[in-house]
């Protein structure tokens, strides 16, 4: 009788669970991009430049989109509604088969952190340019991801999580943990569904509105608790995975510039961290990634306080819209590391290969209404002007000018992003 060693066994058997979710050895050729704006500009730029053919999808609302112009095969997916086109799962991996396309590339947003897409794609033996369902779905719920996290050996900041979620049990918890804390849907992103209790006679007020936010925004109002720390900043890590096992960091980005818990201004490496503090980001991130069994780009968001403690806050497990600066600093191109991992290779650099270049910003500009608090915007894009792009400057963009922006309750209202090294 043959007897393995366990270890070895279980790995083995995991590389060829990861071989055959991502295909490796299939060469990608046709890609669908299912977004829009400039996320789907920026896919189709890099596929274009690797010889892979690009197809876009749109809605009602898109039909004359810049990422439906640039891209070498469109497709209507459904009407404006995001519900009825870019959230269409059937209708995406639809195309998918008409199209003879190999892989789905879904970029930010919409589509792109969902665990059953991703399994969708799997059984239709369509590649998902992202991670394995089960690493989207552990890092999904904020709840699961820091017990995972605390078990990996990654820095939590102390709160509640538990299934209880009576006022009572919560006011309780909070009270234990010290004002103020941070209240946070367990199923939150992009600032939603977070609210701040000062004292215990804001807490349930601020739990009430974090509870509606969430319902609203995700169907869920599980919440949270964590001790808000004071003037944090949000420093976050690039990682990236293959099916071979490897691992990597790309250093960190600051985005600690928010409004409305939104990103504005982004900066890589990060200013003021000491050598020794990038160095243990980095590694925390990487036993992030490798808790979850990650494979390809992700994102790993701590919270850091004035004496550069950190904590987990989450993982993003897709590709930001700001990994234009971490590009930017490392000299890479992160859209074709995705697609070269999701065809199976191995990652180009190893974690020494991996050094600093230079300092990077970007800026998001979106398009807003000044008249009605600064939401967004409708209406034609009469004048648009953006600095030549060069090899220090990178212009991200999925509009024109002259274009119509009414349609913009069924869109992101971040229209470029500008990059400067």
């Amino acid at each position: 009788m043959l007897c393995e060693d366990v270890s070895w066994s279980e790995t083995r058997r995991q590389d060829n669970f990861l071989m055959a979710l991502y295909g490796a050895g299939v060469r990608i050729e046709k890609l669908v991009v299912a977004n829009r704006g400039e996320i789907a500009c920026r896919v189709m730029q890099t596929a274009k430049r690797m010889g892979i053919r690009s197809v876009a999808v749109y809605s009602d609302a898109d039909a004359s989109s810049m990422h439906v112009s640039m891209a070498d095969e469109a497709y209507r997916i459904g009407p404006a509604p995001a519900q009825q086109s870019y959230l269409d799962m059937q209708s995406i991996l639809g195309v998918a088969t008409r199209s003879g396309a190999q892989a789905v590339h879904p970029g930010y947003g919409f589509l792109s952190e969902s665990a059953e897409f991703a399994e969708l794609c799997q059984h239709k033996g369509v590649v998902f340019v992202g991670p394995p369902a089960s690493a989207i779905r552990d890092m999904g719920v904020k709840s699961t991801s820091k017990v995972i996290m605390a078990a990996a050996g990654v820095p939590v900041i102390g709160g509640y999580h538990g299934n209880d979620q009576s006022d009572e049990r919560l006011r309780a918890e909070a009270a234990q943990i010290g004002y103020p804390v941070m209240i946070k849907a367990v199923r939150g992103g992009g600032g939603k569904g977070m609210r701040i209790a000062e004292s215990e006679g804001t807490f349930a007020e601020q739990l009430a509105s974090a509870r509606r936010e969430a319902q609203k925004s995700f169907n869920d109002d599980i919440v949270l608790l964590e001790k808000f720390v004071t003037d944090p900043r949000h420093v976050e890590v690039q990682v990236f995975a293959d099916i071979h096992g490897n691992t990597v960091y790309l250093f960190e980005r600051d985005c600690s510039v928010q409004r409305r818990h939104q990103k504005i201004i982004e900066e890589a490496p990060a200013p003021g961290i000491t050598p020794d503090v990038r160095r243990r980001l980095g590694e925390a991130a990487v036993k992030a990634a490798k808790a979850v069994g990650y494979v390809g780009a992700g994102t790993v968001e701590f919270i850091m306080d004035s004496k550069q403690n950190f904590y987990f806050m989450e993982m993003n497990t897709r590709l930001q819209v700001e990994h234009p600066v971490t590009e930017m600093i490392t000299g890479t191109d992160l859209v074709e590391w995705q697609l070269r991992a999701a065809a199976g290779e191995p990652l180009p650099l190893t974690q020494e290969d991996i050094t600093l270049k230079g300092h990077a910003f970007e800026a998001r500009i979106y398009a807003e209404d000044p008249q009605n608090d600064f939401m967004p915007g409708a209406g034609p894009l009469l004048h648009l002007s953006t600095p030549p792009a060069d090899s220090h400057v990178r212009i991200e963009t999925g509009v024109r000018q002259g274009i119509n922006t009414m349609h913009h309750k069924y869109r992101q209202n971040n229209i470029n992003n500008i990059t400067k090294n």
